[in-house]
């Protein structure tokens, strides 16, 4: 056999030095969820080793991540039930506990990335990433409160805005409106190509956001369709988007690679909640190991074409690689 594959395998020295995707802490984006109050660090319960930090918590929290190389969270609000309206107006309010806690994060590390999620549905009573009027989610309103919200979001101190909503036309919008307000250096983390998945339940636990009555599907991409993500995110970069989002992960890793290969913008995906949640139930049981299931499954996004990922397993995988 002139051809033996097994030689560049014969060594962990010689497997690391041809091993073709490399997988770091500098790759990750950790998502948080923070409550408004003291003392508060409560599990998720379908989403283990996740929690809904109060501020005055999460704050050491954040550095004994930066400790461990993690140096960009994305931070997702928990709004009270009575906070909520049909028109999500508690998210731009100068008293929104989010905005404040943003502002505190920025203050306290300035030299982490911050991102932050824009949609209505954490302050919607509704529970609809867009306005809602009868059975129908009305886009172009809607774009109004997007825009709103990422502004005051950038004037807290925002990095990256991650416009999760779906609505047709809001990247341009909120582009339009950041540089309209001397927020030009913000970036837009657009969630491209969002499906109508069934993997965001521990999410919409931790959040208590699921939809009051119907479901996503006017406004999430259908799970069948892969070619239009290529129209989705050919509009968010005419539009001004600096990234583009596949969420979620591992069921869409045709789709990074599509995106990757089509687009000269930085792709980025979205291991989420429920993806990560089969992952800890499954070891909890005994039936997969934590660290090797974990770490396979970040690296199939990376291969696939992810130059970032947002995933719950972040502060674990930097413990173990750290270790």
């Amino acid at each position: 056999m002139q051809k033996r594959p097994r030689r560049n395998r014969k060594s962990s020295i010689i497997r690391s030095m041809v091993e073709e995707t490399k997988l770091g802490t500098e790759n990750l984006i950790y998502p948080i969820f923070i409550e408004d109050g003291k003392g508060i660090k409560n599990e998720v319960k379908s989403l283990p080793n996740n929690y809904r930090w109060s501020l005055d918590l999460l704050l050491p929290e954040i550095e004994s991540c930066v400790n461990l190389g993690i140096q960009s969270f994305d931070i997702f609000p928990v709004i009270k039930e009575e906070l909520k309206d049909k028109m999500a107006t508690y998210s731009y309010a100068s008293d929104n506990f989010y905005l404040d806690a943003i502002y505190q994060i920025k203050k306290e590390f300035p030299e982490i990335v911050l991102m932050t999620d824009v949609a209505m549905d954490p302050y919607s009573s509704d529970g609809h990433d867009g306005i809602v009027e009868g059975d129908k989610i009305i886009n172009d309103r809607t774009l109004t409160v997007l825009g709103k919200m990422s502004v005051a979001q950038a004037q807290a101190g925002a990095d990256i805005i991650g416009p999760s909503d779906m609505m047709d036309g809001r990247v341009g919008f909120i582009r339009n409106e950041l540089d309209l307000h001397d927020f030009q250096d913000v970036s837009i983390m657009s969630y491209t190509a969002k499906y109508a998945s069934a993997f965001y339940n521990p999410f919409r636990d931790a959040l208590d956001s699921a939809p009051k009555s119907g479901n996503k599907k006017t406004y999430q991409m259908n799970p069948a369709n892969k070619r239009e993500a290529l129209i989705e995110a050919e509009l968010d970069t005419i539009e001004g988007a600096d990234m583009l989002m596949v969420k979620p992960a591992i069921c869409y890793l045709d789709v990074i690679h599509l995106l990757k290969e089509n687009f000269d913008l930085p792709i980025t995906a979205y291991n989420v909640s429920g993806e990560c949640a089969m992952v800890y139930a499954a070891s909890q049981n005994g039936w997969l190991d934590y660290e090797s299931a974990m770490t396979e499954m970040l690296l199939s996004i990376r291969r696939a074409g992810a130059d970032g990922i947002l995933s719950y397993f972040a502060k674990d995988f930097a413990k173990f690689q750290k270790k």
